[in-house]
């Protein structure tokens, strides 16, 4: 990743479970981010954090999203916890063994509560902090921009899905441009309903 505008960057994925979809505010956008974001991780090779949320209540990690399975995507952790903030020992673990400090993008649910802690944990030690804006929602909608605004307020750098890419890629000379250029097109409609429905001003 040298010589480009974002280094170390790192995906985090927020509690994408099973149990969630009929509660959280336009659930399938999120996950469409999502999934756009792994291909994106695949073809720029940035390491994969995953977490659940007691999953014995309340799932699995959505299937759709192919973490850990054959032909899926492989995750540098994909760990269960009852902590809010995805910083638990073992993801601290596996974030020790990258350079340190990572561009750490994070989707996911809920916006006012694990993404949340999860980013000023991030960023309490020193990691930069962008939040998907098309890739994060809450139970209650009205939750997700006073959440976005604070995390403005702490540090964090809120931004859409097509603009990280963009920003980490930084070089439309560089060999996997034209991949993440195919990414945005096989995404063009379902990023468009994303951006509709969970950035509302």
């Amino acid at each position: 990743m040298a010589n480009r505008r974002i280094s170390n960057p790192a995906l985090f994925i927020c509690d994408l479970q099973e149990k969630f979809r009929p509660a959280i505010h336009e659930f399938p956008k999120v996950i469409a981010t999502t999934q756009k974001m792994l291909k994106a991780s695949q073809i720029l090779n940035i390491p994969v954090f995953a977490t659940t949320q007691n999953r014995a209540r309340l799932g699995e990690t959505c299937p759709e999203l192919g973490l850990d399975v054959p032909g899926g995507v492989r995750t540098v952790a994909h760990e269960d916890k009852t902590l809010f903030s995805m910083l638990t020992p073992e993801v601290r673990q596996a974030i020790s063994k990258f350079n340190s400090p990572l561009s750490c993008v994070i989707v996911g649910i809920e916006s006012h509560i694990c993404v949340t802690q999860t980013a000023l944990d991030l960023l309490h030690d020193g990691h930069k902090v962008y939040i998907l804006a098309d890739g994060v929602s809450s139970c209650n909608k009205e939750e997700v921009p006073i959440a976005l605004a604070r995390l403005r307020g702490e540090g964090a750098v809120v931004t859409t899905s097509e603009s990280w890419m963009y920003e980490c890629v930084g070089d439309a000379g560089i060999e996997e441009f034209r991949q993440i250029i195919n990414v945005v097109k096989e995404w063009n409609q379902k990023t468009k309903d994303a951006l509709q429905t969970l950035c509302k001003i």
